[in-house]
C-alpha cells in the first residue's frame, strides 16, 4: 500500500513532509539564465535552402508497338551430298568414339584394297593371256596388275589388323559369357555347320563360273579372261572369309555368326538376280537355281540370327 493514495487507510508509518515545502525551493520564484530568451534562429528561416526535387524530364512520346520479326528456326545439319562412289556405310550410333574411329579407318583401307584387287586381277591375268597369245606387250599389263595386287594385299593386311583391334572393343568378338550353357554350345556348333555350307556354296559358285567361262568365250579373249578371273575371285574370297569364322564359332564367339549372315546376304542378292532373270526370260533352269539359292540363304540367315542370340545368352 503506497502513501498518498485516496480511499486507502494510512499504514503504520504516516508520510513525512520533505525539507522544502511545495513551491518553496532555494530557487523558487527565480528565472533561469536563458528563460524568456529566444533562440538564435527563432522566427528566422533555416540557414539551408529548402531542398528541391530532381528536375523532371519529359518522357518521350510512346511509339506504337511493333511486333518483332519472326526469328529463323535453327535448321538441322544436313548430311553432305555424296557423289556416285563416295557413299559410306551408315555407322551404328551406339558405337563409342574409339570404335567409330576404327570403323572409319577400316572403310578407307577397304576402298584401297578393293581398288587394288579390282584393277590388279584383270590386268594380271588379262595381260598374261595377251602376252602369251598375242604380243609380249601384254606382260606390261601384268606388271601393273601385280603392283595393284601388292597394294591390295598390303591394304588387306592393314584392314585385318584394324578389324582385330575393333573386335577387341566389341563384346561379340569375345567368348560368350554363356559359353558354359549347353544351348549356347549347340547354337555355336549349328552356326559352324551353316557357315561350312557357305564355304561349299562359294567354292561351287567359283567352279560354276570357271566352267561357264568356256561357254561365254572368256578363255579366247584377254579382256574376257581377266574379267572371268575377277568374277571367280569374289566367291572364292567369300568362301575363305566364311572358313575363318568356323574356328571362332567352335569357341562360342558370336562374331562368327554375324559375319556369316553378311556373307549369306551377298549370295542371296546374287540368287535373287538369277531368279529375276529366269522369270524374265521364262527359263526354268535359272528360276530353279536362283530360287533354291535364295531360299537357302534366307533359311541360313534366320538360323544364324537365332544362334547369335543363343550364344549371347538371350532368349531367341
Amino acid at each position: 500500500m503506497y502513501p498518498g493514495q485516496q480511499g486507502q487507510q494510512p499504514g503504520p508509518y504516516p508520510p513525512q513532509p520533505g525539507p522544502y515545502p511545495p513551491q518553496q525551493g532555494p530557487y523558487a520564484g527565480q528565472q533561469g539564465p536563458y528563460q524568456g530568451q529566444q533562440g538564435p534562429y527563432q522566427g528566422q528561416q533555416a540557414p539551408h535552402p529548402p531542398q528541391q526535387g530532381y528536375p523532371q524530364q519529359p518522357y518521350p512520346p510512346q511509339q506504337p508497338y511493333q511486333p518483332y520479326p519472326p526469328q529463323p528456326q535453327p535448321q538441322q545439319p544436313m548430311a553432305p551430298q555424296q557423289n556416285l562412289g563416295e557413299a559410306q556405310m551408315r555407322l551404328d550410333p551406339n558405337l563409342s568414339a574409339g570404335q567409330r574411329e576404327l570403323v572409319l579407318k577400316i572403310q578407307q583401307t577397304s576402298k584401297v584394297y578393293a581398288f587394288g584387287f579390282v584393277l590388279g586381277i584383270p590386268l594380271t591375268f588379262g595381260g598374261a593371256h595377251y602376252g602369251v597369245t598375242e604380243k609380249p606387250i601384254g606382260f606390261a599389263g601384268t606388271a601393273l596388275g601385280l603392283v595393284g595386287l601388292v597394294v591390295g594385299v598390303l591394304s588387306l593386311m592393314k584392314a585385318r589388323g584394324l578389324k582385330e583391334q575393333l573386335r577387341r572393343l566389341t563384346p561379340d568378338a569375345w567368348r560368350s559369357p554363356a559359353a558354359h550353357l549347353p544351348s549356347a554350345r549347340k547354337a555355336a556348333t549349328q552356326a559352324a555347320y551353316v557357315n561350312g555350307v557357305l564355304v561349299l556354296l562359294s567354292l561351287g559358285a567359283a567352279g560354276y563360273l570357271l566352267v561357264k567361262g568356256a561357254d561365254w568365250g572368256a578363255y579366247g579373249n584377254s579382256f574376257g579372261f581377266g574379267g572371268l578371273m575377277l568374277a571367280v575371285f569374289i566367291p572364292l574370297g567369300m568362301g575363305i572369309a566364311a572358313a575363318t569364322t568356323i574356328p571362332q564359332l567352335l569357341r562360342v564367339i558370336p562374331a562368327g555368326a554375324r559375319v556369316g549372315q553378311s556373307l549369306y546376304s551377298i549370295i542371296m542378292a546374287l540368287g535373287a538376280l538369277i531368279l529375276f532373270n529366269g522369270i524374265k526370260g521364262f527359263d526354268a533352269l535359272p528360276i530353279a537355281v536362283g530360287g533354291t539359292v535364295t531360299a537357302i540363304c534366307l533359311g541360313a540367315m534366320s538360323i544364324l540370327g537365332k544362334a547369335t542370340k543363343r550364344m549371347r545368352g538371350e532368349n531367341s
